[in-house]
């Protein structure tokens, strides 16, 4: 079988990316041929992993480029008189590649896989600046509520519209959870399939070892919430503990000065960017690693990567997130953006290293059985096969 998949971005930004890439490598080791077309690398970011590149920006040109792409549209022609696949498999097309790209669709097998809220919030959150929850669908109120700059509102406006004239391009629809399914179905999507994310096996970290030690592992954005669990540090009973901060991002010297602030600068340390092997070093000391974010997760992989190393996971109710965390023995959940909440979570984890350890380590067996890279990947060709046999 030959599939193209297609995304937003060529470099490994976000879980998004690493999902495609898994997903690639597990039908490429199958046997299948599998491509990817994605727009050109953000700078800094790393080696570009397309093979057909169409023109991309994280510039001023963005808002515009994300609702009338001309070259994703042109790229993806070529690639389709190239490639002749038998499956399109679209995972991210609304920050690059636009809506421009779905006429194309309509002659050839095609699954839409959500992985975010982008698909019905054109601001890919569904929380307003307030903080509350949206429960409006978009439109006007994405402006009057002030989620969207004048600027923005109209061509985003725009670009839903044609999303929803043009929707019907696809013959299946994947949710990475059934927190996004249950988005997408209060917006008027019909049939939704579920299939959870998987992730490669990871070597089983060593025993626990002092000093207690919590990890953080992401993007240093206000969504993410590391100033949260910087403020739950501050207040553990753990004089001794330490915290790593692995990521980099435009938050990193505000959180560096909170860090001061709060009196614990000595005890966290902030890597920056890691490769994945040092990224996999650092994370292996870590007694428990949180994942504060404060909007919905459409999934939460790194909280799937810990459970694969055998390290408990402490994180907020925030959609798929929450479900992935309720589902494992070695997950807890807090109310996001709530510090004491999480220091209160996190104080008996540090104080018995033997339990920590154990129950860790049974997550690691939930994450063997329903979190493997294999188990994604034939999840995924179930659909592939259910649009085949029509």
């Amino acid at each position: 079988m030959r599939i193209l998949f297609l995304t937003d971005y060529s470099t490994l930004v976000g879980g998004a990316e690493t999902g495609t890439l898994i997903l690639r490598d597990g039908l490429r080791e199958l046997g299948h041929e599998a491509r990817i077309l994605s727009t050109t690398p953000i700078p800094g970011t790393g080696p570009s992993f397309a093979d057909y590149q169409c023109f991309g920006t994280v510039g001023r040109g963005r808002t515009l480029l994300q609702t009338l792409n001309p070259s994703a549209y042109l790229t993806l022609k070529r690639a389709l008189s190239d490639f002749r696949p038998d499956i399109v498999h679209v995972r991210m097309f609304l920050t690059q590649l636009s809506p421009l790209i779905l006429p194309l669709l309509k002659e050839v097998p095609s699954v839409l896989h959500v992985v975010w809220c982008r698909a019905v919030c054109p601001i890919a959150t569904k929380i307003l600046p307030s903080g509350e929850p949206c429960m409006v669908r978009w439109g006007l109120p994405c402006w009057t509520n002030g989620c969207l700059p004048m600027r923005d509102f109209l061509p985003l406006m725009l670009q839903m519209h044609l999303w929803e004239r043009w929707s019907g391009a696809f013959d299946r629809v994947i949710a990475n959870s059934f927190a996004i399914r249950k988005d997408l179905q209060e917006h008027g999507f019909g049939e939704v399939d579920v299939v959870w994310n998987g992730v490669p096996v990871l070597e089983q970290r060593e025993p626990l070892r002092e000093p207690a030690t919590i990890a953080f592992a992401g993007r240093l954005v206000r969504q993410k919430g590391c100033d949260v669990l910087l403020n739950a540090f501050s207040q553990m009973e753990n004089s001794d503990s330490r915290l790593i901060v692995a990521g980099d991002g435009p938050e990193r010297s505000n959180l560096e000065e909170l860090a001061k602030a709060e009196g614990i600068r000595d005890r966290v340390t902030f890597t920056g960017h890691l490769s994945r092997d040092d990224l996999e070093g650092v994370l292996q000391e870590a007694w428990v690693q949180v994942v504060p974010s404060r909007s919905s997760e459409g999934f939460g992989y790194v909280a799937a990567e810990a459970f694969m190393r055998g390290t408990m996971v402490v994180g907020s109710a925030c959609g798929g997130l929450e479900e992935v965390l309720r589902s494992s023995p070695s997950g807890l959940v807090v109310a996001p953006g709530d510090a004491l909440e999480l220091s209160r979570v996190l104080n008996p984890l540090l104080r018995d290293r033997e339990s920590t350890d154990r129950t860790g380590l049974s997550g690691r067996e939930f994450a063997l059985e329903r979190l493997t890279r294999e188990h994604f990947v034939s999840e995924v060709l179930s659909v592939y096969n259910s649009i085949a046999m029509r």
